[in-house]
């Protein structure tokens, strides 16, 4: 079994997988707050965990990946009392949207997706065994963290706790023992539509409790690896250490596994800042593919530049991959080429060092240039290898017979280009296009190819 090494934000080294209950591998990922349609920079967190899991099942461990959905917070509040509706309607609807949306992609689901709200009873556990062991207390409604109680805290993104800003709302200054303390519950306001009851009244969880009880209550403690993006490193997560340790004695997580944000013109793509791109939007501009292939394009530990000139190489790079699928035989029983054994063991060793999608897509790259050059024997074989571990399986379908009329467009297309009436070759081209077919052209003749993605 390949060594699985992943570059861990707590310890700041790169670190070996050394799973709990090996060959069972527990993977927590921070999904969305429901309060909008998702965005391509929430596609990351979404996309790289789904490829992880693959690439741990292909070298034969067991991973488990929940990724939640925080659907009690209050931007949903905020988003539901501006658009008029009720705060539960919203937060079920923006879910639905979710799931639709990343149902597109085509990577399958994780194997749990729990809900805020469906985890109360365990939140309110986690909360008194906080108070019990004297790491929380009560006050005006509000329950609090002590966050100096906690002599660790700060370990995750290094900070000192004297510089940090909780970012707590407004009001909640004089009910704190410190600044530092932070929500664990918040007593209902009369603003907010929904609450749920508890020992301290009506009210609701906090958002860094939320996680803490998710992923404890699907994975137990000590879980291997807690993924979510970089800008959750503080508070966020850096809280959900704090909770869980102080109230269980043990890790919360193993590796603490942050992929970079997506950012335009500098800046993180973030609903707060404004210069979203919803997901649902670039799938219908560029297709499922090339916004897969564009995710796994950079490292993801490091931020990812999104513009319509990196989606357009992505797309290039989809077409490149699919056209040669489409020139190997369908089956092939001679011996590997030496050479694709060598890409086939180097694509796996690039994935399992930290996940490096882009050394890997290098490889495959290597692999296809040499293929066009001449025959490699085995390069389908290692391409139903490579492709899904990358999310890119659907390039390996064999190319659909085209309808009776696509057929006589191209044929069509063939008699104008022996005209060389290349104005109307090119209009021929393009209605194909809309029907939904490339038009290659091979030393055989013109070949028409279901458009990828």
């Amino acid at each position: 079994m390949r060594e699985v090494r992943i570059s861990d934000t707590l310890s700041g080294k790169t670190r070996a997988l050394e799973p709990r209950d090996p060959p069972r591998v527990g993977i927590y990922t921070c999904g969305p707050t429901v309060y909008s349609r998702v965005h391509v920079g929430n596609a990351r967190p979404f996309v790289i965990p789904i490829l992880l899991r693959r690439l741990l099942r292909r070298l034969g461990y067991e991973p488990r990946l929940v990724i939640n959905v925080t659907d009690i917070n209050d931007k949903i509040y905020d988003a539901a009392r501006e658009a008029g509706v009720p705060s539960d309607a919203l937060a079920r609807e923006m879910t639905r949207a979710y799931v639709e949306d990343t149902d597109r992609l085509d990577l399958g689901r994780p194997d749990a997706e729990p809900l805020a709200s469906e985890t109360i009873a365990e939140i309110i556990e986690l909360i008194e065994a906080l108070i019990e062991s004297g790491h929380a207390y009560e006050s005006g409604g509000d329950v609090y963290y002590r966050v100096r109680s906690f002599p660790d805290y700060g370990k995750l993104s290094n900070r000192d706790p004297a510089e940090m800003d909780q970012g707590e709302e407004a009001g909640t200054a004089s009910l704190k023992e410190d600044p530092l303390d932070f929500a664990l519950w918040k007593a209902h306001k009369t603003d907010e539509d929904t609450s749920w009851p508890s020992p301290w009244g009506e009210g609701r969880p906090g958002w860094h409790i939320e996680c803490s009880a998710m992923g404890e209550k699907l994975l137990g403690t000590d879980f291997d690896i807690h993924g979510g993006g970089v800008d959750l490193v503080f508070p966020h997560h850096e809280n959900e250490i704090a909770q869980t340790e102080a109230a269980r004695g043990v890790p919360l997580a193993r590796l603490w596994m942050h992929n970079g944000m997506i950012r335009v013109a500098d800046e993180k793509m973030s609903k707060s800042v404004g210069n979203i791109f919803q997901l649902s939007e670039a799938l219908d501009r560029y297709g499922r593919d090339a916004v897969v292939a564009y995710l796994i394009s950079g490292h993801y530990h490091q931020p990812l530049e999104f513009s319509d000139r990196a989606l357009t190489e992505a797309d290039a790079r989809v077409k490149g991959i699919r056209n040669f699928v489409l020139e190997l035989p369908e089956s092939d029983d001679r011996e590997p080429d030496p050479a694709v054994t060598a890409w086939r063991s180097e694509f796996l060793d690039a994935l399992a060092d930290d996940f490096n999608t882009p050394r890997a897509l290098a490889i495959l790259s290597e692999l296809i240039t040499e293929g066009n050059r001449h025959e490699l024997p085995g390069a389908r074989a290692a391409l139903e290898e490579m492709l899904p571990l990358l999310g890119l399986e659907s390039l390996l379908a064999p190319a659909e017979t085209a309808d009776p009329e696509a057929e006589r467009l191209l044929a069509e297309r063939e008699e104008a280009r022996a005209a060389r009436d290349f104005e109307l070759a090119d209009r021929l081209r393009d209605e194909l296009a809309e029907r939904g077919f490339e038009v290659r052209d091979t030393p055989g003749g013109a070949r028409l190819m279901r458009r990828p993605g």
